[in-house]
């Protein structure tokens, strides 16, 4: 599965487990306000179907979100070697933070221009490739 539009992207997230999307990435935005890229992969790592191998689950959801929102969003879901350690750590302990938070995150509708940016700034990238 390949995510064209953030409207794709924003129906898969309303169908998942939303609420602890959209806390790792409000705990993202508060850590690092400017990262865009950063936040939108800890609202997305979880889309698809219900957790197994989380691996696989990451992996997938990677995969799904590549051609949308680009490159380092996709190294950063699926947690590669490729992407900066420290923002792989900052985006997993947002996640385990995000389980057990109890703070009211906002609503999926929130991040939706975030969304619209990074895919933006993609295709912009990309053009000038």
């Amino acid at each position: 599965m390949e995510l064209r539009s953030v409207e794709e992207l924003m129906d898969l997230l309303h169908a998942g487990r939303p609420q602890h999307a959209l806390r790792t990435a409000a705990l993202l935005r508060r850590g690092r306000p400017a990262d865009k890229e950063l936040q939108v992969a800890g609202l997305v790592q979880g889309i698809g179907p219900a957790p197994g191998d989380e691996a696989d689950s990451a992996r997938r959801a990677a995969a799904a979100v590549r051609p949308l929102l680009g490159e380092r969003v996709f190294r950063l879901v699926r947690g590669d070697a490729g992407a900066a350690a420290d923002d792989v750590l900052r985006l997993r302990l947002a996640r385990e933070e995000g389980r057990t938070a109890g703070f009211d995150a906002g609503v999926l509708e929130d991040w939706r221009t975030v969304l619209e940016l990074v895919a933006a700034r993609r295709c912009r990238l990309d053009a000038v490739d």
